[in-house]
């Protein structure tokens, strides 16, 4: 069976794992995953993630999530973009979460990249999710 949003399901296990205190989450790996882990690591919502290589070209990715005083570090993880209704943004029109106490990460030209370094790097692009 296929999945029609791979970045969808990802970002759906890591806010039950957050609210199930879980302190790693698994899933299937891809190329924009891995971006988008990235952008999260660097940004401190979580502590890292771990590849795993199965051969035939799958890999899976153990996400370790981070907590702060028991609760945890995302309080808030949406999609924004969908497969059905893509959402772009201009540079000058890139939202911020939380009047910027949360991040957007943007998909550009310049690669996937959180929202103040979309304005930093004067690019745009199609807004994948936020979080806070």
């Amino acid at each position: 069976m296929s999945m029609t949003d791979p970045l969808g399901d990802m970002l759906t296990r890591i806010r039950n794992a957050g609210m199930r205190r879980k302190s790693k989450v698994s899933t299937p790996g891809s190329k924009i995953r891995s971006n988008v882990l990235d952008v999260l690591q660097q940004e401190g919502y979580i502590r890292g993630y771990a590849t795993t290589e199965f051969g035939n070209g799958r890999t899976e990715f153990e996400i370790e999530l981070k907590y702060f005083d028991g609760h945890p570090v995302i309080r808030e993880i949406e999609r924004v973009s969908k497969p059905g209704r893509r959402v772009y943004a201009a540079v000058d029109n890139l939202p911020r979460v939380a009047n910027g106490l949360g991040i957007t990460i943007v998909s550009t030209p310049k690669g996937v990249m959180a929202d103040h370094a979309a304005r930093e790097h004067n690019v745009g692009g199609e807004v994948l999710c936020k979080v806070f």
